[in-house]
């Protein structure tokens, strides 16, 4: 997997940088977009921003190279899963909340319509 998801020594240093640091990150920023009802195509705008910060982070800690378009897409795709999962988790969370006479939750990323529940189209 070294040269292909990751340029440093071991795993390790990936998993901590890009998937730990970056991924909180990632998921709080996800989570900020959905508590203020923003449309969630801003968030691949936010991702591609951390994705920069992440790479310096894997340069000026642990000598990555930071002008690299391979590595770079590679962190901002992790980064892009666990921002879309903290706003959906938040989302799902909102609409259940503050809907709770015309939704459920259906898991953690989800909610359905009540029975009996009359919804516009652009609500579910």
């Amino acid at each position: 997997m070294q040269g292909i998801v990751y340029e440093e020594p071991t795993i390790w240093l990936f998993l901590l940088v890009t998937v730990v640091m970056g991924g909180w990150l990632a998921w709080m920023s996800g989570r900020a977009i959905a508590l203020t009802w923003r449309p969630n195509w801003q968030l691949v705008v936010y991702m591609l921003v951390l994705g920069l910060f992440v790479r310096f982070i894997h340069f000026a800690l642990f000598e990555a190279t930071l002008l690299t378009i391979h590595y770079y897409l590679v962190d901002v795709v992790v980064l892009l899963v666990f921002g879309f999962a903290g706003w959906r988790y938040n989302r799902a969370k909102q609409m259940t909340r503050q809907y709770h006479w015309l939704f459920e939750r259906a898991g953690p990323f989800g909610w359905k319509p009540r029975p009996g529940a009359v919804i516009k189209p652009e609500l579910t």
